[in-house]
């Protein structure tokens, strides 16, 4: 099955939900936020929101710097 991550290509070996490819790509849940075909998934969701085929997932990482209540987001290259 073929994805789209950060709009570059990607194989998946079979069934894959969004916590196993946060999980595979060894980011920190607690620091991304996802968006599946447009939509944001709530982090609750992920372990049930099943990839399919031709999906495009945008993952933003959060970096803190500065003031505590600052926070720039970058996408990261995964």
């Amino acid at each position: 099955m073929r994805v789209y991550v950060n709009g570059e290509s990607r194989e998946l070996s079979g069934p894959t939900s969004l916590t196993e490819l946060v999980t595979e790509l060894d980011l920190p849940p607690a620091r991304v936020a996802v968006e599946l075909n447009r939509a944001v998934v709530r982090r609750s969701e992920w372990s049930t929101t099943m990839l399919q085929d031709d999906d495009r997932i945008e993952i933003v990482h959060f970096v803190g710097g500065g003031h505590a209540a600052h926070f720039a987001s970058e996408k990261r290259s995964v």
